[in-house]
Parts: C-alpha cells; structure tokens; sequence
C-alpha cells in the first residue's frame, strides 16, 4: 500500500447512498520502532467492538446499516458467491433477513458487520464481520466475507484481510484472531493461509448448509504474538504492483 503524497490530490468520489461517515481510522499509522510494537498492550478483556471506518487505499470498510440491503443484493446476485456459505443473499428478501440479522448481533455486541466500499467507483462489492467475540478470552472471528465476483483476484481481500487484523490486534486488543472455510473450498483456504494465518484443524460435519449438505470446517487463526510477521508480509503484498487475492474468503 502506498500514499503518493503528491501536493494535489484528487476529490474522492462522493460515498454510495446509505454511507455515513463515523468514527474513521487513518488508512496507514507511522511505521512502528520495532515489529513488537504492533502486538497488541491493551490490559483487560477485549475493547467493545464501536461503530468505526476502516480506510484503506483501495477500500473503505463502512459499518453496516439498513440502508446498504439493495445495494449489497446488487453486489451479491451471483450464485457462485453462496455455494460454500451457511445462508443465502441471492434475493433481496434473504440479503435483507442478512442485514437484518447482522445488525441485530451489532446491537448486541457481538458482531461488527461491515460493507466493503471499492474506493476507485465508490460502489459496494460485498461485506466481512468481525463475529464470534469473546470479551473475557480476548479472542473473535473474521467471518461472513464475500465480494462479487468482478473483484475477485484483486487486491481488495488482502485489503480487506489487513484493516480488519489491524484494527481487531491494534485497536480492539484481541490475543487471537481466528478464520475458518468450507472444507471443500480449496481457494479461500489457500487465501487464508497466503496472509500468515495458521491452520488448525478440521471440524467434521459441522454445519448443515441451505441445500442440505453437511460441511467440515477447516480453521485458522493467527495471534498477537504473530501479528507484526503477517502485518509486514501483507504490507508486503499490497505494496507489490498487481497483487492479487487467491479468491474471496468465505465462512
């Protein structure tokens, strides 16, 4: 990833309808001193999962609001986003009961749904979570992610895959990040184990999926401890000209 610095810049595309703008972190805080610098020192159990922007240079990752359902059916009427996935948003109904849902376990506390905002069009492409929190072991979940097929094998996933690790060990102070994927999804688990994640095991028949098969889980996570190694590889890979993602992750 790069900031040209040049001393003119140009005017960002005007945000997608329903986007408003939030608390929002810088797309690249100063390198650190040393790479132990970016393990996370938050004391305590895991910071509350607050509404904020994720910037990046070629996404911007909004929270989710009610507002984004048809915007986000439009970037997901594709049949191939679902096939490895535990729900459907193939329909307007079912991405809304989606949205719906994710906003329910955002006034929870237990979720942050985010939409994924391609910078360059300034359109939504699809949407990523952080789920599965848990407060008290300091530990959660980067889940529920898809992109529409258009940008797949680009940079946003890596993107994507960054913000969220950076703002779930630097920010919220997680010890552990974990992912998982369809067994039989082949691209999503050589994308996770692209960025440095480490693979853990197989839960065996664990989900029952819309169409009735039964699928295993493959698992990931990476640590605090790990973190600066797979913060500096993925900066590595977005700062490579024509990076390009596996494929789209999916939970």
């Amino acid at each position: 990833m790069k900031d040209d610095g040049a001393m003119t810049q140009a005017r960002r595309p005007a945000p997608p309808e329903g986007v408003e703008l939030v608390a929002t972190q810088a797309r690249r805080p100063a390198p650190p001193e040393g790479v132990g610098s970016a393990v996370s020192n938050v004391s305590g159990p895991l910071r509350p999962l607050e509404p904020v922007i994720l910037e990046g240079d070629s996404v911007r990752l909004v929270p989710m609001k009610v507002g984004h359902a048809k915007a986000l059916f439009e970037a997901g009427n594709f049949h191939e986003i679902w096939a490895y996935m535990p729900s459907r948003g193939g329909t307007l109904e079912e991405m809304t009961a989606l949205v719906d849902e994710a906003l329910r376990a955002a006034a929870a506390g237990v979720e942050a749904p985010f939409v994924i905002i391609e910078r360059a069009r300034s359109r939504i492409v699809g949407s990523t979570r952080l789920i599965e929190v848990s407060r008290a072991d300091r530990g959660l979940e980067i889940g529920w992610t898809w992109l529409t097929p258009e940008v797949w094998r680009t940079r946003i996933n890596t993107e994507c895959k960054y913000l969220l690790l950076r703002h779930a060990f630097e920010t919220v102070g997680a010890y552990r990040v974990q992912l998982k994927t369809d067994g039989r999804n082949e691209r999503s688990q050589r994308a996770i184990e692209r960025i440095g994640a480490v693979k853990e095991g197989i839960l065996r028949r664990h989900r029952i999926l819309p169409d009735g098969f039964v699928r295993d889980s493959v698992y990931y996570s990476i640590l605090d401890t790990e973190w600066p190694a797979v913060k500096q590889r993925l900066e590595g890979l977005l700062s490579a000209p024509g990076v390009a993602a596996p494929g789209p992750s999916a939970d």
